[in-house]
């Protein structure tokens, strides 16, 4: 089965995609644009050496370290223009990629150096999104996009961003996030927050389990209500070498929680050693609701079809078991239910139909 499922097939085959940030994702030639528009200083300005020092640069090992990079990526993304580009840009990439459905979760807050509001940011990134998704289909290729708003965890506007969030649910915002480092920033300082969200019917991840351990997790979700776990990829240590599930792990997959699993990513912060120590396997043999990621594709160098060549190469997964990651993050999407049902249906299903027949 592994010999018969070629890189470029994967490609072609319509993935969906929950965990992606949009400042993780840009392209090196339009940071350097972007750069020398503002002075900002870069690392090199040669394009395919830049996007080599961003890897290198993740790849220690440290989610400290990790998220470092993006004070360059931050940097350049203040002006309504330059944002919308990179919002344009994404959902290009992703639809070129072969991403039929993708959330993308930027932090608002992270871009008001040159004085845009909190609303402009939002306009500025969900217009370029428009742009991006109506470029893509007069190349033949189709993608949704859903926007998910970040508060960062070490800040305090958490608040003022879940409202914002609320505020642009009708033009494209479809969720709300923390991120950050999780170490000393529970989610818990963020409670209002979330009992907002709740109590406005909105959807909401939190960042949990990544490097931080079962605590970040079990707050997420029995303090703060998490629709879903970023990452999560810690459950496992609620886990036995048995098999046998723990309380907490237990109600993760009675309640079909889904986990935003990013294996490269794990890798370059420290989550796990290699994709073949990554628990990914075991979650799905253990029947998870686990989903593959692509978190920063710059960063990691990465694309949804890259992340799912290496579970191939790594597990010997075959169409059956990409099939069942895209409909599990399809199933867990942020968006309504019919809408999610039509794409597994008339999008998904077919698709891998034919390749598995």
């Amino acid at each position: 089965m592994v010999a018969t499922i070629r890189y470029e097939d994967i490609v072609k085959v319509p993935k969906a995609l929950l965990h992606d940030h949009l400042d993780g994702g840009l392209r090196p030639a339009t940071i350097v644009d972007l750069a020398a528009e503002v002075g900002h200083g870069l690392p090199t300005t040669d394009p395919e050496a830049l996007g080599r020092w961003f890897a290198d640069a993740a790849d220690s090992g440290s989610l400290e370290r990790y998220l470092e990079t993006f004070a360059h990526t931050v940097a350049v993304m203040q002006t309504a223009p330059a944002l919308r580009r990179v919002a344009r840009e994404c959902a290009l990439d992703l639809a070129a990629d072969g991403v039929v459905y993708a959330e993308v979760r930027f932090a608002p807050e992270q871009h008001l150096e040159r004085d845009l509001s909190l609303d402009e940011v939002v306009e500025a990134v969900l217009a370029g999104f428009a742009e991006g998704t109506a470029q893509a289909v007069e190349a033949g290729l189709t993608i949704r996009v859903g926007t998910l708003l970040t508060a960062m965890r070490h800040a305090a506007r958490s608040q003022e961003i879940a409202e914002l969030a609320v505020r642009h649910r009708d033009a494209g915002v479809v969720g709300f996030d923390i991120a950050g480092a999780e170490a000393g920033f529970p989610p818990t300082r963020h409670l209002d927050a979330f009992e907002y969200l709740q109590r406005e019917n909105f959807h909401f991840t939190i960042h949990a389990g990544e490097a931080f351990g079962l605590p970040s997790i079990w707050q997420a979700i029995q303090w703060c209500g998490a629709d879903r776990l970023g990452h999560g990829v810690r459950i496992v240590d609620d886990i036995a070498p048995d098999g046998s599930l723990g309380r907490l792990a237990a109600y993760v997959r009675d309640k079909r929680i889904p986990l935003e699993l990013c294996p490269s990513s794990n890798v370059q912060t420290g989550a796990v050693a290699s994709i073949a120590d990554h628990p990914i396997g075991l979650l799905r043999d253990l029947r998870f609701r686990a989903t593959v990621n692509t978190d920063n594709r710059l960063m990691s160098g990465t694309s949804m079809s890259r992340e799912m060549s290496l579970l191939v190469e790594t597990f010997g997964y075959g169409w059956k078991e990409l099939q069942w990651f895209t409909i599990n993050a399809m199933k867990s999407a942020f968006i309504p239910f019919d809408e999610r049902l039509r794409i597994i249906d008339d999008v998904i299903k077919p698709a891998y139909a034919k390749l598995m027949a």
